[in-house]
């Protein structure tokens, strides 16, 4: 199932070329994947684990400028052992072409040793 958030760019966002930041697209790849999390996942789910990012692999199609409007949509692609690949998709709101798309692979932390777990079956099911 995937989750969706809204956007405008601001001046705050923007390069020396004045596009959108590379470092900005990363941010919000973060920001979106955490919020997901955040809002599927149990409070005790949220004590009991973490999530940490083992890769990144960034898209970059075209770019947004000042005042563009984004739509960022993210799900979780697939999941084996303690990884799972979550989607991050962002759309520009007017003209609807893709933007950036990023798969990044995540790994499940118990919250207080830090080791890896395998994502136990009532997490899988949050994401569907």
């Amino acid at each position: 199932m995937a989750f969706q958030k809204e956007l405008v760019v601001a001046h705050d966002d923007l390069d020396d070329l004045n596009h959108v930041n590379n470092v900005r697209y990363v941010q919000w790849i973060q920001d979106i994947s955490k919020q997901h999390w955040q809002t599927i996942a149990t409070k005790k789910m949220q004590e009991e684990v973490i999530w940490v990012v083992l890769t990144h692999h960034i898209e970059y199609k075209r770019a947004a400028v000042l005042g563009d409007p984004i739509q960022i949509s993210t799900y979780i692609a697939s999941s084996s052992g303690a990884k799972c690949v979550r989607i991050v998709e962002m759309i520009h709101g007017t003209t609807k072409k893709l933007l950036v798309r990023s798969s990044t692979e995540w790994c499940l932390l118990d919250s207080i040793t830090y080791r890896p777990l395998r994502i136990p079956e009532a997490i899988k099911k949050i994401f569907l």
